[in-house]
């Protein structure tokens, strides 16, 4: 079994195996013609459920077979251009390549000595993404698992800082459709989800600052203590941006913590045409940023950023067998320091790769060309009389809904869309994400794909009609 393990001995192994399944990727990624089959879990889940996981096939031609009947055949693909559902980009091949270095030799950024120059590579790319957000001088962070852990961290470093002792009364502020971490995150801080207070949103689906202002003056009065308030650039559902200026001067004049949530938006800071997008996020006290959402980053790739490195000092804990406190008078870089989580991978490589090979510019540049995608979609659906849509986006998320024009019971078009977007799963011919709004069902485009056109958008927006139009139709048939 030693044959197995990666070293000086078993290099060329290495280098056969990993070509394999390299080339078995490479063929699959070429011949693909839709994002996913429509297989279904009763479907797969017998073939895998079939594999004995105590008898191994000693193989890995063998095991690449088995994968691709249960794995490669029927995932979703994020890389075709009519994947419009979530939050999941295609890949860059420079972040890839550094996955393939990160992975075989599988540095852990928790230590110096167990990462060297990838400790320094993650510090150099935390420096760079505070100087994109304008932090200043004394700001620093730590990548992390993604943006609810990124949240967690802010949020925890908040409470710390808070001007109270007692956790009861700490009040946190987010828009009503922040993203649900912030809820959990109160939650695991031992806070209660009743410690969020959401703040309603306006046209655009961004914070209504006024409303945040009678909150913040509301806690005051009831002898509460604001701890924080969460805005957020790039909404899940509608890639919205918070007035991220007016909500700092209102943390500012009440000494609130201003965390802002930019993990989808975070892409701006790449931007060649829209950073203008998020000014106001200099003024923040942290930041989260997933590049795996909008710099086209495999998972896992994100961080949080603060504007004070001592408010990091919430999050260290010192074990003497790992980061005993002696290495900090010897000015030893310990990640672990900073972080929630001890052994870490270095994903900070992948995004160190893709700058060397493209630059910011590149990323930008891509960002920019999805942002462009959405404006046109917007413009398709506006002039469409069979679509109702939401709100003209901010970054790259289109929300719209199917409307008959012979139906006018929203149950029934609530219905309808909803299997409008079920049958499109089905097919495999494209994937579309769904959502609410106002209690209604409501579809959505998210637009992370520049290979997607907007004859991609317009052929999808028809064969959700279809579907709907036929789920109708035998509505009414079973109806007479």
């Amino acid at each position: 079994m030693r044959s197995h393990l990666l070293n000086d001995t078993t290099a060329e192994q290495y280098r056969r195996s990993v070509t394999q399944g390299v080339e078995r990727v490479a063929a699959k990624l070429a011949t693909t013609d839709r994002p996913f089959t429509g297989v279904t879990v009763d479907a797969l889940s017998p073939r895998i459920d079939a594999i004995d996981l105590d008898k191994p096939l000693h193989d890995t031609t063998a095991a690449l077979d088995e994968l691709e009947d249960v794995y490669l055949r029927d995932a979703v693909y994020f890389h075709h251009p009519r994947y419009l559902a979530h939050l999941n980009c295609p890949v860059v091949i420079p972040a890839v390549l550094g996955e393939a270095v990160l992975s075989a030799v599988n540095s852990s950024l928790d230590t110096w000595d167990q990462s060297a120059g990838g400790t320094l590579i993650e510090r150099k790319l935390i420096d760079w993404t505070t100087s994109r957000l304008g932090l200043g001088p004394a700001a620093d962070g730590v990548f992390t698992s993604g943006g609810t852990q990124s949240n967690l961290q802010a949020l925890l470093l908040a409470r710390e800082e808070a001007k109270t002792n007692d956790s009861a009364k700490l009040r946190i502020f987010a828009s009503e459709v922040s993203h649900f971490s912030v809820k959990k995150s109160a939650k695991l801080l031992g806070l209660g989800q009743d410690a969020v207070i959401a703040i309603p949103v306006d046209h655009d689906k961004r914070m209504q600052t006024l409303a945040l202002a009678r909150e913040l003056d509301r806690c005051a009065e009831d002898g509460l203590v604001p701890m924080a308030v969460v805005a957020t650039a790039g909404t899940t559902d509608f890639g919205s941006i918070d007035p991220l200026p007016e909500i700092a001067e209102l943390c500012a004049r009440h000494g609130v913590w201003m965390h802002v949530d930019a993990a989808y938006g975070c892409g701006l800071l790449a931007s060649l045409k829209y950073r203008d997008r998020l000014t106001g996020i200099e003024r923040a006290d942290s930041v989260t940023v997933d590049y795996h959402k909008s710099f086209f980053q495999p998972v896992s790739s994100s961080a949080v950023l603060v504007r004070d490195v001592a408010t990091l000092r919430h999050a260290t804990y010192h074990a003497e067998y790992l980061n005993p406190r002696r290495m900090v008078l010897e000015r030893i870089p310990n990640q672990v320091d900073k972080s929630l989580q001890t052994t870490r991978r270095f994903d900070a490589l992948k995004l160190w790769m893709t700058l060397r090979v493209m630059g910011a510019d590149g990323i930008g540049q891509l960002f920019d060309e999805v942002c462009d995608l959405a404006a046109e979609g917007w413009k398709l659906l506006a002039a469409d009389p069979r679509f109702d849509v939401v709100v003209e986006p901010s970054l790259s998320t289109l929300v719209f809904r199917y409307i008959p024009a012979a139906v006018t019971d929203p149950a029934e078009i609530d219905r309808a869309n909803l299997y409008a977007r079920k049958a499109l799963f089905a097919s495999g011919d494209a994937v579309v994400a769904g959502t609410k709004v106002g209690g209604r069902h409501y579809l959505k485009f998210t637009l992370l794909n520049p290979e997607t056109t907007t004859a991609d958008i317009a052929a999808v927006l028809d064969l959700i009609a279809g579907h709907a139009e036929q789920y109708l139709g035998e509505s009414l048939d079973r109806a007479s």
